[in-house]
């Protein structure tokens, strides 16, 4: 089970390098918004702990839709000085009756994945995508540990690590 102590993701600095030049943007759903709230809480306590700061916050109607609403978002912003470092996609996905959990995960999943794999900076993935409301509550702060802060230390060391790559080494 995968459960906060099992990581070092919240032990360790490490990879965390000047962070004060880290803007950051956060695209959150507007469903299961008492979750979300307690995410974004989290993700930006970490991020001012560690120097960074949120440039904007994109609210959209439900998880299916930030994959858009983070490459809209790069398209408006991609050649401006303050481009966005990373982007941090927090949301929740509660499993109803129906299989529509199965569907709006998968494409949450996907399109976060695709967006990886086609965008120069980083696109993390902070949903939640649970059985019930113990299990969010379990991640917002519970034995789980707070899934927004981890979001936002990953965010902040992919950023470093993208930075290893274009720093000169030396002879």
């Amino acid at each position: 089970m995968a459960e906060v102590k099992n990581s070092g993701l919240l032990r360790s600095d490490t990879g965390i390098l000047q962070s004060k030049d880290a803007c950051v943007v956060i695209v959150r759903t507007e469903w299961n918004a008492a979750i979300v709230d307690e995410l974004e809480k989290g993700c930006r306590s970490a991020l001012e702990k560690a120097g960074a700061h949120v440039q904007d916050v994109i609210t959209v109607p439900g998880a299916f839709e930030i994959p858009f609403g983070i490459k809209a978002y790069w398209e408006v912003h991609k050649y401006k000085d303050d481009r966005p470092r990373a982007f941090i996609a927090l949301g929740c996905v509660l499993r109803g009756d129906t299989p529509h959990f199965e569907y709006v995960c998968r494409a949450v999943t996907d399109g976060i994945l695709q967006l990886n794999m086609l965008l120069p900076v980083p696109t993390i993935f902070g949903v939640l995508t649970v059985d019930n409301q113990q299990q969010a509550d379990e991640r917002i702060g519970g034995r789980h540990g707070h899934k927004g802060e981890e979001a936002a230390i990953t965010a902040l060391k992919m950023i470093s690590l993208l930075k290893s790559f274009k720093q000169p080494t030396a002879p």
